[in-house]
């Protein structure tokens, strides 16, 4: 009979401390970070056509990241695209890194993969001719860089302008892509920085 009062006694008093933990309340989980803001079609460097803005999508762009595809992880992305009536098109690329650490070293390897491209493009394609540049530093956040990879066809006659920029923002990167028909002359680079810094400062 001892032991069976003295298991009784347990099991109330482990009843009652169960209860009384119940009766605390829970401690509120940490609200989860916004996620980054994109850039809207009115923060696009000026064309002589509207721009229209396509919805954010997850993950990486289907086509025509030549430059920095396989440099993106496609966890943690999302893209949205831009486009105007005119040869004119853009595209922004937002990664959340798991650390502001891994952060830094995708923007670095980003800022080697346009710094990096023209030569690849052109081992890909010994047609191809072009120049590129870099534009120097954008002070926002924790930075962004500025590119532009100037192509060209001599065969054809066709000419190609692209004007990159890599940026951070704690554990954000984004990337911004624009190009249409032609060449650096008449790029809107100032308009380009612009919203360069434009799409860092939104990120957070």
């Amino acid at each position: 009979m001892h032991m069976i009062r003295t298991a009784l006694l347990t099991a109330a008093a482990a009843g009652l401390a169960a209860t009384a933990l119940a009766s605390v309340p829970a401690a509120a989980a940490p609200a989860p970070a916004p996620a980054p803001k994109f850039l809207s079609a009115e923060e696009l460097p000026a064309s002589h056509t509207p721009w229209t803005a396509g919805p954010v999508r997850k993950g990486l762009p289907e086509y025509g990241a030549v430059c920095t595809g396989e440099t993106t992880p496609a966890a943690g992305t999302r893209h949205r695209e831009f486009r105007t009536e005119l040869d004119t098109g853009a595209r922004q690329i937002i990664t959340v890194a798991p650390t502001t650490a891994k952060a830094k070293a995708l923007a670095a390897k980003l800022r080697t993969s346009f710094e990096t491209c023209l030569d690849r493009l052109k081992e890909q394609d010994p047609g191809l001719e072009g120049e590129s540049f870099y534009h120097g530093r954008v002070n926002v956040a924790d930075g962004a860089h500025v590119y532009s990879i100037d192509t060209s066809y001599p065969e054809v006659g066709s000419t190609d302008i692209g004007l990159y920029s890599v940026g951070r923002d704690g554990r954000a990167v984004t990337v911004v892509e624009w190009g249409q028909l032609g060449d650096l002359d008449g790029a809107p680079l100032e308009g380009f920085r612009k919203t360069t810094r434009t799409a860092v400062a939104k990120l957070y």
